[in-house]
């Protein structure tokens, strides 16, 4: 496990394809020890982000380092590093026991037990070629590569969004049993916010390309309020409290806000919010994304 505080750190980091732009100004620190969702819209930059951390791709500007270095910088750094893509990538022509062997042969350490453990308990044959594998089974397959090199950090680019609602849950809850024995940080994007609240205990709220809040899940929802209170009244709030959306009825007025302390204000009727609404009120919010990552619980 690396001693470093964050697992990924960026500062103003950018990524533009031609007149493109995918990640904008971002900066973020993703700590170490966590299951981390990576939310956001499709579009938003996750998989731009992901992409940047394992060195697939090279910043247009700013900077990111990974576990204390820069990414993709030879074998050593390489090897602290787990990345599943999109769809799960497998070879087709190649058998289940391919696919170990070359992750053996390519990852100096290689865990041959843990793969091993991991093929026998999703049932898959050695011998069956990946491409006549299920959804299922070739997320599971291809997640044995990423987590046999016994990565610190493991990268996940939205490895379920094409499995049917049970073999999510079943991916899912294998992930939590591996983060709890394994240890890993765990980075998961994810557009499905109800995924992200099974599994993850730290989150990062992208839309536009730019971070709009990061923190530790309970932190966040500690922090955060709705008030309802009547249409008249003002919606102008004390310093310490910052308003992140707000819609109106004729007779009715609710704000999501995040706020430094107690709400005492009797106009205003105070409830907790779930972190669907609070990530789905920063997906949209017009805040500027700086001001509204850097506000503190």
């Amino acid at each position: 496990m690396s001693t470093n505080t964050n697992a990924i750190e960026t500062e103003r980091l950018s990524k533009r394809y031609g007149r493109r732009t995918a990640l904008d100004d971002c900066t973020v620190a993703i700590p170490t020890g966590h299951v981390v969702g990576l939310v956001g819209a499709n579009g938003a930059g996750k998989s731009t982000l992901l992409q940047l951390a394992v060195g697939l791709l090279e910043p247009t500007d700013g900077t990111i380092t990974v576990l204390g270095g820069r990414p993709g910088a030879g074998p050593a750094q390489l090897a602290r590093v787990g990345f599943l893509a999109q769809d799960a990538p497998v070879y087709g022509n190649l058998t289940v026991g391919d696919h170990l062997q070359l992750g053996e042969r390519l990852n100096p350490g290689w865990d041959r037990a843990l793969a091993r453990r991991r093929i026998e308990r999703f049932g898959l044959d050695p011998r069956q070629r990946a491409g006549r594998l299920s959804g299922g089974q070739r997320s599971q397959l291809a997640l044995t590569i990423a987590i046999g090199k016994r990565p610190e950090l493991l990268l996940l680019d939205e490895p379920v969004a094409s499995l049917d609602p049970l073999a999510r849950r079943e991916f899912l809850a294998d992930l939590m049993q591996l983060a709890a024995e394994h240890q890993p940080t765990v980075v998961l994007s994810s557009h499905l916010l109800s995924d992200v609240e099974r599994v993850c205990d730290h989150v990062v709220v992208l839309a536009g390309g730019r971070v709009r809040v990061a923190g530790d899940v309970d932190d966040l929802l500690a922090s955060h309020k709705v008030l309802t209170g009547a249409r008249t009244v003002s919606t102008a709030l004390p310093p310490g409290q910052t308003a992140i959306s707000a819609s109106h009825t004729d007779r009715q007025t609710t704000l999501l806000i995040r706020t430094a302390g107690p709400v005492h204000d009797p106009r205003w009727q105070v409830s907790d919010v779930g972190l669907e609404e609070l990530v789905l009120a920063y997906m949209s919010a017009d805040v500027p994304a700086r001001s509204l990552a850097a506000v503190g619980p």
